[in-house]
């Protein structure tokens, strides 16, 4: 495939428009909602997209009651018996900062110095916050105007998603294969696959989801969520010499319990973690969520011991009180389902490199819905999107990364079609 100098001004024009009309959407999660999706505003923002599709001609197109979009890309003639391969991106935004009235705003020729945000003189991005901003001096750069997150998480995959679409819909020459794609809701509070219906992917699929231009990514954390419950008594305190038992100031001292450099603050590269997310109670009764995350899951079950003797511990401490825990295991590495795919990962890492990038094989200090899709039987490994400092007010994107992104999904798509 030889995208011209032409097709790439085009890609990047239109790939850079969509993002600009995309993150202004408010399509953000809700935690701890009763419904799925979350909010209804992730119907109405893939109802969007629904009509964006049919104009560019793709076929099969299924919005489900759930929110999920499915749709197809018919093979140019003579490529139909040409592995399908899927295209995945997340239709919400993170709840951790609002992304209500997202206002972008494009920084031109970014000097290298300090960028300003024109709703929050306090705020500031600098290459101390982000040493890749060192790498896009002299390009654009996009952020909010500092009172919300930005949404390139996933908008920008999004948009490099349709983008790609507009392109074989225009250039009728570009030949490939059959392609699907498909976007999630609720990826955000790991619930992206949920209710997927994987008779509508492929046998081979990638999410444009990750960060940094260039970044492929195969390997996840091993993720649990733990809710730990503590029973307590309350007395009068007055009178409560020897009776009481202050669920919530033992709940607070069992955690202090953690070691402290296994927290997210003091953790980094293959290091992993234990996260409160969410303490709440009263010296009756306290609950806590606790979030487990390594790459290898001894170490997590090393630390599900280690809360299990400390439960045992305080129980004898304290007479009368009772510790419940409950686990659930959100998502396993995905380098366990994808060790033994190497044309998928090979083939990824060669369009990223025909895009003249820096191949960076990245470990996610997270996870994706690839994570869950591998371990249903979809390899599923994950490309970046060229966004930066996700789920803050800080979030940015170049814009040479909009396009860079749309180009390797291009070049990746071409390569399987060369294995007809």
């Amino acid at each position: 495939m030889n995208l011209t100098n032409n097709l790439k001004a085009y890609i990047q024009d239109k790939t850079i428009k969509r993002f600009l009309k995309y993150v202004k959407v408010d399509s953000q999660s809700k935690e701890n909602a009763d419904s799925f999706p979350s909010r209804k505003e992730q119907i109405q923002f893939g109802e969007a997209l629904v009509e964006e599709l049919k104009t560019l001609g793709l076929g099969d197109i299924v919005h489900d009651k759930f929110g999920y979009i499915y749709a197809h890309i018919h093979p140019s003639e003579g490529y139909e018996n040409i592995q399908s391969i899927g295209f995945i991106a997340h239709l919400d935004t993170s709840p951790s900062v609002s992304g209500k009235n997202v206002q972008p705003v494009i920084h031109k020729n970014y000097d290298g110095g300090i960028i300003k945000f024109e709703e929050n003189e306090e705020l500031e991005l600098s290459p101390d916050d982000s040493p890749e901003l060192n790498e896009y001096k002299s390009y654009d750069i996009i952020t909010s105007k500092g009172d919300t997150l930005l949404g390139a998480d996933d908008k920008a995959g999004i948009a490099e998603i349709i983008t790609m679409c507009d392109v074989f819909n225009k250039f009728k020459e570009l030949k490939h294969g059959p392609i699907t794609i498909c976007f999630f809701p609720d990826e955000e509070l790991g619930k992206g696959t949920e209710h997927i219906d994987l008779s509508k992917l492929p046998e081979i699929c990638y999410t444009i989801d990750g960060s940094k231009m260039g970044e492929l990514e195969f390997e996840c954390f091993d993720a649990w969520k733990l809710k730990i419950n503590f029973k307590g008594l309350n007395v009068h305190p007055g009178y409560a010499k020897g009776l009481m038992i202050n669920s919530i100031r033992i709940a607070t001292q069992f955690l202090n319990e953690l070691p402290e450099n296994e927290i997210p603050r003091n953790t980094e590269k293959r290091e992993g973690f234990y996260h409160l997310t969410n303490l709440i109670g009263n010296p009756e009764e306290s609950n806590l969520t606790l979030l487990l995350r390594d790459f290898d899951i001894e170490n997590n079950l090393k630390r599900f011991e280690y809360l299990n003797k400390l439960k045992e511990l305080y129980e004898l401490r304290y007479d009368g009180l009772k510790i419940d825990i409950k686990r659930e295991h959100q998502y396993e590495n995905m380098k366990n389902y994808l060790k033994n795919n190497s044309k998928v990962i090979d083939l990824a890492k060669q369009a990223i490199l025909k895009a003249d990038l820096e191949l960076e094989i990245h470990s996610i200090r997270g996870g994706t819905d690839g994570a869950h899709l591998s371990a249903k039987g979809i390899p599923t490994p994950n490309i970046f999107t060229g966004g930066l400092l996700f789920h803050s007010k800080k979030e940015y994107i170049p814009t040479i990364a909009l396009k860079k992104a749309t180009e390797v999904i291009l070049y990746l798509i071409n390569l399987w079609a060369e294995l007809k």
